[in-house]
């Protein structure tokens, strides 16, 4: 097998392309051929040691993938040789092969590609962790996403408009917001038109109607979650999903008062952990709706896995618009 080695986690220039011994999978585990694995933005960040999850050196990146079991070890139940799945595991995924915990691996119903199955888990079980079990979205209700083009917010806004919510979707370039107009967005802000500092307020007042919208689903933090924020509806709930920006925003907390406002935290990984039967319910409708052409992941482009440099370069310049998707 080979895979892309992290020997010292001081970035992606760092990773190689290694050749290694195909492993054995122990007891609960299972050796998988990867077909294909997505990237998502704790990919980067792990591999310059600035993610909360250390894993030992050397590691292999990659946190998601599909690919096909061949091998299974002791103990294993629900998974046989031959069998397609997805997986989420935090490491392993850029690679040829990789060994993964059972429990963890998704098995693929037929007629589930493999580059989408690679991209599926985490976008869409952290939009439906906030959205329907933290915001409790109702149907008619307005949905402001932000940074609506990338991989949680194309799937942010299928969910929303899936959930019969009014969407508006905040990107930051009229090619992204065109992207999400034709994924479901009533709305679209363009940040580069409507900043922090210009008008953001007055485009998010004028489109709700001067009412503010009843939930915020936020994974980009930084100069956005203050304005955006004091925008919000009464009894609205702002979903703290993540921060790609890169700064961590501080939020006064009296607007909390003055709005009856929540602000609350997305965790999907410990969500899972902790609650692994409505974890694994919501998994089942998640797949039943991609199934049913409700929800499909928009995939940016795929690369080579030996192209996976290049693919982190496309993904730093910030263009991507949904997810890319590295193939063996």
């Amino acid at each position: 097998m080979h895979a892309w080695l992290c020997e010292n986690p001081v970035g992606v220039d760092a990773l190689t392309w290694t050749e290694l011994p195909t492993p054995e999978p122990k007891a609960g585990e299972v050796l998988i051929e990867i077909q294909a694995a997505s990237l998502n933005f704790p990919d980067l960040l792990i591999v310059q040691n600035k993610y909360q999850m250390k894993p030992p050196l050397p590691f292999v990146p990659g946190s998601e993938y599909a690919g096909v079991v061949r091998a299974v070890g002791d103990g294993v139940k629900h998974l046989q040789v031959g069998q397609s799945v997805a997986c989420l595991s935090g490491t392993g995924g850029f690679a040829t092969h990789t060994i993964a915990p059972a429990a963890l691996c998704m098995p693929l119903p037929a007629g589930f590609p493999p580059v989408d199955a690679a991209a599926f888990i985490m976008i869409y079980a952290t939009s439906w962790h906030a959205l329907m079990d933290r915001a409790a979205l109702k149907a008619g209700e307005t949905v402001l996403i932000l940074g609506a083009a990338g991989g949680v917010g194309t799937s942010a806004i299928q969910l929303a408009k899936a959930a019969g919510a009014r969407v508006i979707a905040a990107a930051s370039s009229d090619e992204k917001c065109a992207l999400c107009k034709t994924l479901g967005a009533d709305e679209t802000i363009n940040y580069s038109v409507h900043t922090p500092a210009k008008g953001l307020r007055e485009e998010i007042k004028r489109l709700t109607d001067g009412k503010g919208p009843d939930v915020i689903y936020d994974p980009v933090g930084g100069d956005f979650a203050e304005p955006a924020f004091r925008s919000i509806g009464w009894r609205g709930r702002y979903m703290v999903v993540g921060f790609a920006s890169g700064p961590i925003p501080s939020l006064p907390l009296n607007l909390t008062l003055l709005k009856g406002a929540s602000i609350m935290g997305v965790f999907w990984g410990d969500f899972a952990r902790r609650e692994p039967q409505a974890n694994a319910q919501m998994m089942q409708t998640l797949a039943s709706m991609y199934l049913k052409g409700q929800i499909k992941p928009q995939i940016d482009q795929t690369l080579p896995m030996k192209e996976l440099p290049k693919a982190f370069a496309v993904m730093g310049s910030r263009s991507v618009k949904g997810k890319l998707v590295m193939v063996n």
